[in-house]
């Protein structure tokens, strides 16, 4: 799918039985409107572009926060350390030697921030990487060094980056570096911010880009890190979306400057908060969908469905995002990567060129993992599974969340299709009411939905749901008769997996897609075929989403147009035109 498709979408309702209707969703990406809900129900608008008060008082000390930095940095000492590396190249070879030297001339150079540690050359000897772990220690005491896997499953790799923990000459510089490296987020300068909160918290207003690329253009703008922002889930991308964010000491006032200079994000409602948000610090979203061409038998077949869609609820698939918008879907390279197939994953990035180099500087900055992937397949050649682990892990966890919910949404149909949407039926799995609290049968119920982990650089690469892991089996159960003839449980009881390593599954026919699918596909959910830890289902320890969804606050309106280039709802941004004059993307298509 890409950015440009629409799509026919049909109405039916499966669970009431009425006829349904036909209509385009996504004709124009304003069709489908998404508004982050924080967690104490209130819908996330953008309703202000202006910034706050109190800047001159943050920019008095970012000045001489910048001002106490310089001072640092020149008195940092730059020491030469080519006998070292004339030893290392007798020890290592030339190829690693020069490769250590070009680190070390970064290091000496300031740029310790934004350096990435270095791998040496695959080695299968153990006695010589043990020789190479001890010249370090005793010759540069200011790098580290450890073991990683190598390209093949034979081989290994000795690993080289900076130590932040001995004291050396950068030792003032080096601790700095570890506390800012302990946070996930670029905490420079916080010594000397005012007493406002740390995290400058705004709205985050975009038309057809996905968090990720909106992050990146913002990101570039400020000179900062992508750890630097936080949030709680990701949006659609070919849609008009709101959502909070967080930024570690940044001013208002510089961010809303960028407003005239953006296309397509806006960012406002800006206020300094204690804390950064992170994945999951959600109630949900709220959507609202243009469905046009809306094919059915009558107005009356399209209002008795409408009005049932309220009532009754929907599947709880997990939506087409999930799956990606590139030419290969998500979930079909999560397979391969289960299976270890390391090289074809690695060599799509640049399939029809075998110049990385030319490949690197076509790509956009946003495009985190692609340009990861290529740097260290241009430093290490055929290294794929480095390559591979190179990629932020969160963004790497994408693919296994892909897959979970290909195996889920299966599960689901599957389900519907063999006992219906009348009934609990005897080996479903639904969550214990009398253990699970209202609380966990909520996060149950959304799980990570369709904004799971793909922010950079945070802790929550698991489930967000996390909490239920650990009493999984306090918080779901098998349905047995007993559970039947009491009729304690109902249809909004029924849960399906997430695969993981702790999942209990249905011990009905539904068991069957779970372990079909997989079998299909190479996979196994039960075991690892490979090294990598990180590409297999039992890595993750699972979780667990509702089968069947009502809407909250559900209302609609049957419209008539003869425009098809007109939006028929407004947008964050056309409601503050209103009264004052911004630039709006024309192109809504």
């Amino acid at each position: 799918m890409n950015s440009m498709e629409e799509h026919d979408v049909g109405i039916s309702c499966y669970i009431s039985n009425l006829p349904g209707f036909r209509g385009v969703l996504k004709q124009r990406y304003s069709d489908f409107i998404v508004h982050e809900v924080d967690t104490d129900g209130k819908v996330v608008e953008l309703s202000s572009l202006e910034a706050i008060a109190e800047e001159s008082k943050v920019s008095a000390v970012e000045s001489k926060s910048v001002e106490e930095n310089k001072t640092d940095t020149s008195e940092t000492e730059v020491i030469s350390y080519a006998s070292q590396i004339e030893a290392f190249k007798s020890l290592a070879g030339d190829s690693d030697a020069s490769c250590l030297e070009e680190f070390i001339n970064q290091i000496n150079a300031g740029g310790e921030e934004s350096l990435s540690p270095i791998v040496l050359s695959a080695d299968s000897d153990k006695s010589h990487r043990t020789a190479v772990h001890v010249f370090f220690r005793e010759n540069l005491k200011f790098l580290v060094t450890d073991t990683v896997d190598g390209p093949d499953a034979s081989s290994k790799c000795i690993r080289v980056r900076l130590n932040s923990g001995k004291s050396n000459n950068r030792d003032k510089n080096s601790r700095k570096r570890k506390e800012r490296d302990s946070k996930p987020y670029d905490s420079r300068g916080s010594e000397n911010w005012p007493d406002a909160g740390k995290f400058l918290r705004f709205h985050l207003y975009k038309e057809n880009k996905d968090t990720q690329e909106a992050l990146g253009v913002l990101g570039h703008m400020l000179g900062i890190r992508s750890k630097s922002f936080g949030f709680a889930g990701t949006k659609d991308k070919r849609a008009v979306t709101t959502q909070r964010v967080t930024v570690y000491k940044q001013q208002a006032s510089k961010l809303a400057s960028l407003n005239g200079k953006l296309f397509g994000i806006k960012v406002g409602d800006f206020c300094y908060v204690n804390e950064g948000l992170c994945l999951g610090q959600l109630l949900g979203n709220r959507f609202t969908i243009t469905l046009r061409g809306v094919v059915a038998d009558s107005v009356d077949t399209i209002k008795a469905a409408a009005d049932s869609l309220g009532r009754h609820g929907f599947i709880n698939y997990f939506g087409l995002q999930r799956f990606g918008s590139g030419s290969v879907p998500t979930h079909l390279i999560g397979a391969a990567l289960f299976r270890g197939e390391w090289k074809p994953k690695a060599r799509k990035y640049y399939k029809d060129t075998n110049d990385i180099a030319g490949t690197l500087k076509q790509l956009p900055q946003f495009l985190v993992a692609e340009r990861a992937l290529l740097k260290c397949l241009k430093q290490f050649p055929g290294s794929y599974l480095q390559a591979l682990k190179s990629i932020p892990r969160t963004l790497r966890m994408m693919y296994v969340h892909s897959y979970q919910s290909y195996l889920w949404n299966n599960a689901a149909s599957t389900r519907v299709q063999k006992y219906g949407t009348e009934q609990v039926v005897l080996g479903d799995l639904v969550y214990c009411k009398e253990n699970a609290s209202e609380k966990v049968a909520e996060i149950v119920g959304l799980d990570s939905g369709d904004d799971c982990g793909d922010s950079y650089d945070t802790n929550n690469e698991d489930e967000v749901s996390g909490d239920i892991h650990d009493n999984r089996n306090s918080i779901v159960k098998v349905v047995n008769a007993e559970d039947l003839n009491s009729k304690c449980y109902t249809i909004d009881d029924v849960v399906l997996p997430m695969p993981g390593s702790r999942s209990i599954y249905p011990t009905n026919d539904i068991v069957k897609v779970y372990n079909d699918l997989t079998n299909k596909d190479g996979v196994s959910l039960t075991e690892s075929v490979h090294n990598a830890k990180e590409f297999s289902i039992t890595s993750v320890t699972g979780s667990y989403r509702k089968v069947f969804q009502k809407p909250i606050n559900f209302d609609w309106e049957l419209l008539t147009y003869t425009d098809s280039h007109k939006p028929l709802v407004e947008t964050d941004l056309d409601k503050i035109g209103k009264s004052q004059p911004i630039n709006v993307n024309p192109a809504r298509k």
